[in-house]
């Protein structure tokens, strides 16, 4: 019987990232200041390191109608598509903060985000490193981001591949 599996490194700190994933992940912490969450108090950020080097951010910005908000990682995508047209994506790290509930654990992005994640990856030809850490607690690195959305639906699907 076929199964799915998620490969991913887990470390204890930041000690061991390369330098590359230290600067994204430490711009997203930065950008944690940006989320506008006054509903929820719950902070997500994301930065996004691009081939020519680089970091753009972006962060969660709630409304009180809770479909309409941007969630960070959609932000920063959206960022660099904006700015940096046609420039690869390496790696994006995501952080969240939370005062009422401290983050021992990496948030993994939504389903929507891990869908423009896996489309970014299709269009750009090549996988976005993808980093994940809590407050406190491990970081996780995942390879390439289409491992977060297996079986996931794009334009082959669409053009009958």
């Amino acid at each position: 019987m076929p199964e799915i599996v998620l490969k991913y490194q887990q470390y204890k700190s930041a000690k061991k990232l390369s330098k590359s994933q230290k600067a994204v992940l430490k711009e997203a912490k930065k950008a944690l200041k940006k989320s506008y969450s006054p509903y929820s108090g719950f902070q997500v950020a994301a930065a996004i390191e691009l081939s020519n080097g680089v970091i753009l951010s972006g962060a969660n910005y709630e409304n009180a109608a809770y479909p309409l908000c941007l969630c960070a990682e959609r932000v920063a995508l959206a960022t660099a598509a904006s700015l940096h047209p046609n420039v690869a994506i390496i790696r994006m790290a995501v952080t969240v903060k939370s005062k009422e509930h401290p983050q021992t654990k990496p948030a993994s992005p939504c389903g929507a985000c891990r869908q423009v994640i896996m489309e970014t990856e299709v269009k750009q030809k090549q996988p976005m490193e993808i980093i994940l850490k809590g407050q406190r607690g491990d970081i996780i690195v995942i390879e390439e981001g289409k491992t977060l959305l297996p079986l996931g639906f794009n334009a082959d699907v669409l053009n009958g591949k």
